[in-house]
């Protein structure tokens, strides 16, 4: 049997599993996301209708909103809404609320990914230089960083480089979006300082967790024979004790990426942005039921898929781990 198809037949199972226990979460988050609509306080149909509308109107939005059905047929619907795809229209938008996500999710998802690759070059990094010198100026130094670096919200953050970096100094924007088919270099200038004020906070994250891993592995058996048979520090670390160490932060990475998802919400508000976050907050402020529903099932159905990435990924570092 070949190594591929070994991997495969190793693989699918375990994708089949986290599949299976995806359900029921999904099934909790969708009645979640409906509950909304008993949950938030006010009457939808009062809020489209407007201020000043008469109770004939509001009634009349009501039937048009289909709200005055009964609770399970109301349920029905939306469940045979998202089994089609469709989220519903934004009361505040008058748009369906699907193509709103999806002309914006390209904007979050190039703010996240800056972000995320923010955090991994500076967080690895770091955790390694830390873990290889324990207990020196150089995990010190990489400590009270990243302490700093978790102790401090990310909006202050953005606001910090925004004012410094976009107005004193001028050197990026410091608020606005424009997209990748305009140039690599204009999309990306309008990423780094949101991306910065995202990324750090997480690359603190992963700094901790890789430095305390490492730390630990160094010390391990193996290790010593290695440097007792006169292999490098340098070769040890790169190719055999970093892969043993990065359990904790591929965990870590998991995590971060649905605090990223939520972060967006208010570092796209400091520098201006349209993307998810954006409209999760206009959607919030209006009492946009339909929106914030959809913003929920989306948010969800992401994260799900990044902790379904996780658990691939322990099978790929931890292989005898995941068979048990």
């Amino acid at each position: 049997m070949s190594r591929g198809t070994a991997t495969l037949r190793r693989v699918l199972p375990m994708v089949g599993r986290r599949l299976a226990l995806v359900v029921p979460l999904l099934a909790i988050v969708t009645l979640v996301a409906f509950s909304l609509v008993f949950l938030i306080p006010g009457d939808p149909a009062e809020k489209v209708a407007g201020e000043g509308a008469t109770v004939a109107q509001v009634e009349a939005v009501r039937v048009d909103l289909g709200l005055d059905r009964p609770v399970w047929e109301q349920f029905g619907s939306f469940l045979l809404g998202l089994a089609q795809g469709d989220l519903g229209t934004s009361y505040t938008f008058k748009t369906p609320v699907l193509d709103m996500i999806l002309a914006r999710m390209p904007v979050t998802v190039s703010l996240t990914v800056v972000a995320l690759a923010i955090a991994l070059l500076i967080g690895i990094p770091a955790g390694v230089l830390a873990g290889r010198r324990a207990g020196r100026w150089e995990d010190r130094a990489v400590t009270v960083g990243s302490t700093i670096g978790l102790a401090t919200p990310n909006y202050v953050l953005g606001l910090l480089l925004a004012m410094f970096f976009g107005v004193q100094l001028g050197w990026l924007p410091a608020a606005g979006y424009t997209p990748l088919a305009e140039g690599w270099w204009a999309w990306l200038s309008h990423l780094l300082l949101p991306g910065l004020a995202l990324g750090l906070v997480a690359a603190a994250e992963i700094a901790r967790q890789l430095r305390a891993s490492l730390a630990s592995v160094l010390q391990q058996d193996y290790v010593r024979t290695a440097l007792a048979k006169g292999m490098s520090s340098r070769t040890i670390v790169w190719k055999h004790a970093l892969k043993n160490a990065l359990m904790p932060v591929v965990t870590v990475f998991g995590i971060q990426v649905g605090y990223l998802l939520g972060g967006t919400a208010v570092i796209e508000t400091v520098f201006g942005i349209q993307g998810l976050g954006d409209f999760a907050v206009r959607a919030v402020l209006a009492g946009d039921l339909p929106a914030i529903q959809g913003m929920v099932v989306v948010t969800v159905g992401v994260t799900v898929l990044a902790s379904l990435a996780v658990d691939l990924t322990y099978g790929y570092l931890n292989p005898r781990g995941e068979m048990q």
